[in-house]
């Protein structure tokens, strides 16, 4: 699965987001790749962010709300409950996915994040969060090269991300995991 979800990463710009996601969000991808303003790229991340979290169904958005604070406060068992009955009923919903992705990424069920993060990313191949993470999950494999690979795709998206510029910098120089 690492693999095939490498081969989503690297075909991102070529494939076509859900027809879920709102189209409000092209605009928005072009501005953040195009701005050199801070505080225009923060506000335009945030409302990505935004977005993602919204479904036509609109108790679907709640669902997945209620779902991030379970994460938040910890709630694993809940949240991952609340996750999977979303996505039996909303299979297309690619922050659920994403989500639930988290959830794995905090359990440290790399297996399970990553066939999440595959489905989010074939929903929305834009997804510089969930790249993020699959880059992060290679780089704690020891895959540095797929984790350098998907830290770059992903700034090809959002290039405000400025840990990742910090660690694909260190990656660069092979610093990374090494002391200062």
């Amino acid at each position: 699965m690492y693999a095939e979800t490498l081969k989503l990463i690297a075909t991102f710009a070529e494939r076509q987001p859900s027809p879920v996601l709102p189209s409000r969000l092209d605009p928005l991808f072009r501005r953040l790749a195009a701005t050199t303003l801070p505080i225009e790229a923060n506000q335009t991340e945030d409302r990505i962010w935004e977005l993602w979290m919204t479904h036509p169904n609109a108790a679907a958005a709640r669902v997945l709300d209620r779902a991030a604070t379970d994460i938040a406060a910890r709630l694993y068992d809940i949240a991952e409950t609340r996750l999977a009955t979303l996505l039996r009923a909303l299979p297309d919903f690619p922050e659920a996915w994403n989500k639930r992705a988290t959830l794995y990424y905090l359990l440290e069920r790399d297996d399970d994040f990553v066939r999440d993060v595959h489905r989010t990313l074939q929903l929305e191949p834009r997804h510089f969060g969930a790249i993020c993470g699959f880059a992060e999950v290679c780089l704690g494999r020891g895959q540095r090269d797929a984790a350098l690979f998907a830290f770059r795709a992903a700034l090809r998206i959002n290039p405000h991300l400025t840990e990742v510029q910090k660690t694909v910098a260190d990656l660069d120089c092979g610093s990374f995991g090494t002391a200062h």
